[in-house]
């Protein structure tokens, strides 16, 4: 069974930062790509940031560049996104997902073949 557990949302003010961690089961870390994506109240879910198979290569959407950093950890099973100067339109539930394809890079929500439940990241003004 494939498990993705987000963990690291919280309350912060604006210029803050969260770092996110995303824990997956050893066969995920081991061979897919990741992507975080972030969906806000009556939005549609949005790509935020993706990582290779080996962390290599990295995606970002524009609005982040600069400010977020996606890591993996495979000795700790462990997939990251640090978020740095945090800002209120980054308020959102955040999610980690796996794709089979380790070099895509998609940032196609549904090109994902497995997701985790979310944390909330709040970003007060």
């Amino acid at each position: 069974q494939v498990q993705l557990v987000e963990s690291g949302g919280g309350l912060v003010q604006a210029g803050d930062s969260l770092r996110l961690s995303c824990v997956a089961s050893e066969r995920i870390i081991a061979s897919y790509g990741m992507g975080w994506f972030r969906q806000a109240p009556g939005k549609e879910r949005e790509f935020v940031a993706a990582i290779s198979l080996g962390g290599r290569k990295t995606h970002y959407i524009e609005s982040v560049k600069g400010r977020f950093t996606v890591s993996r950890d495979m000795a700790k099973n462990e997939v990251y996104l640090q978020m740095n100067n945090l800002k209120p339109e980054d308020t959102a539930v955040y999610y980690c997902a796996a794709d089979s394809r380790p070099f895509a890079l998609s940032d196609s929500s549904s090109e994902y073949d497995y997701w985790g439940q979310g944390t909330q990241v709040t970003v007060s003004s």
